[in-house]
């Protein structure tokens, strides 16, 4: 992008087609531009982000009597956060709560209970958030709970 196109003396180059490299160039820089913004966007998004998770209070009872103990609930996090999913469905029973519910297998969790991806000491979900949700599990055994499914689109 940024080597010379002509020689010392000011003469095009002839070991280069110029022309293809300045259509090529002028096609680069626009997408340059829009990254540089996208990134910036997407920069201002995560501040925000942090900005609001960092405000929140934490509030691990609040699954208990709200109904959110569930792969949806929610679990203390406010609407507007988007959560990462950190596990995938593997197995439904088609008459558990789950497949009365209309959990699929592939279907993603982001929330169950009080546990998500962004929960935690390590705040990065995987297999320390799967270790949560089963304590989450022992902690409603033999309690009613609701389960709340929310279909979202994937980009």
């Amino acid at each position: 992008m940024t080597t010379p196109l002509t020689t010392f003396d000011g003469y095009p180059r002839d070991d280069i087609d110029v022309a293809q490299i300045r259509i090529t160039r002028a096609r680069i820089i626009p997408l340059r531009n829009d990254y540089k913004a996208l990134m910036a966007e997407i920069e201002r998004g995560l501040h925000g982000l942090h900005a609001l998770s960092a405000s929140l209070p934490v509030s691990p009872a609040s699954a208990v009597g709200g109904g959110g103990g569930g792969a949806g609930g929610s679990g203390g996090v406010v609407e507007g956060i988007i959560e990462a999913p950190f596990a995938r469905v593997n197995t439904v029973e088609p008459a558990g709560p789950a497949g009365v519910a209309g959990v699929r297998v592939g279907d993603l969790v982001k929330r169950f209970g009080s546990v998500g991806a962004l929960d935690g000491a390590s705040g990065g979900g995987g297999g320390d958030a799967l270790g949560r949700v089963s304590g989450e599990v022992k902690r409603f055994e033999g309690v009613s709970t609701s389960l709340h499914c929310r279909k979202w689109a994937v980009c």
